[in-house]
């Protein structure tokens, strides 16, 4: 299995817009999101998306952000998938208010971007990140959005990834998700193409919870944040999490046997517990995708 990844192959300096520029809350002035610095001096400061097929563990991610002293990540938000309809196949509509496309992109910007900073500054940290597994098919318009932000796409073998929605959404949600993963995963990746290799990293679920300080170590690396081992035990932190997410988080790590938070018994659960109807229709719908990525 291929190991951190930048990004998929693709022309430098992608189509994104200029990262230079900076739109809403999300920022602060004079924060430069190039190189420089010691060690421990933050290099960027532009939002975070942490995005991906649900159940391929974005919430942990979140959780790892959410730890650092610097990064804010707070619940799902979701909405901007709406603005992108507004913006995209409605513009027509809107566009009768005389505003400019641009205008409402700034607009967008400041409010979303306006929030989570607001949440940040509440928590006394300075810079925001969104955990919203949606976003995955969203990536381009928010890309637009937020010229100078980041996105962290979390990759799960798509086999794990069903049994889990079998177990938390039910046996229906599993025969869907074998088209829903390979479309988030294709959709996201292309996207990333698209962008230049230092605002899209891919980060696989499987190498986080191998060995979670080598993997969190490239993540922050690339997101521009000095490295803080703290992030690793994030369960020994406020978040504000749904209290029923607390109470399943404890109930597998006791299934599990351990007191980490980040834990990979959760690896290859398909191998027992995915059945032969649910093999057949990953094959047929996911298979191509799953040697694309590399899982065999």
């Amino acid at each position: 299995m291929a190991d951190l990844e930048r990004r998929p192959d693709a022309e430098p300096g992608g189509t994104g817009a200029d990262s230079g520029t900076e739109l809403g809350g999300g920022t602060e002035p004079g924060a430069g999101s190039g190189a420089g610095g010691g060690p421990g001096t933050p290099t960027r400061n532009g939002p975070i998306f942490l995005v991906g097929c649900q159940r391929s563990g974005t919430t942990m991610l979140r959780l790892v952000l959410d730890s650092h002293s610097r990064v804010s990540c707070g619940p799902e938000t979701r909405f901007l998938t709406d603005m992108r309809r507004i913006v995209g196949s409605d513009w027509e509509r809107l566009a009768r208010f005389g505003f400019t496309r641009e205008d409402w992109l700034r607009r967008i910007a400041d409010f979303f971007g306006g929030i989570h900073a607001d949440y940040a500054h509440s928590r006394g940290k300075t810079r925001w990140a969104d955990k919203t597994p949606l976003y995955a098919l969203s990536i381009d318009f928010l890309a637009e959005v937020f010229p100078d932000a980041q996105f962290v796409h979390v990759i799960r073998d798509g086999r794990d990834v069903v049994v889990s929605h079998r177990k938390r959404f039910g046996y229906w949600s599993a025969v869907k998700c074998v088209v829903k993963w390979p479309r988030y995963i294709h959709t996201a990746r292309a996207a990333g193409a698209r962008l230049p290799a230092e605002r899209y990293l891919e980060l696989r679920y499987e190498d986080t919870v191998t060995d979670p300080e080598k993997a969190m170590r490239v993540l922050f690396e690339f997101l521009g944040e000095p490295w803080e081992a703290g992030v690793l035990d994030y369960q020994g932190k406020p978040h504000d999490v749904a209290g029923k997410y607390t109470v399943e988080a404890d109930r597998r790590r006791a299934a599990a046997r351990t007191d980490a938070a980040i834990y990979g018994s959760r690896v290859g659960t398909y191998r027992r517990e995915l059945d032969p109807f649910l093999r057949v229709l990953v094959r047929i719908f996911s298979g191509s995708t799953l040697r694309e990525l590399g899982y065999r």
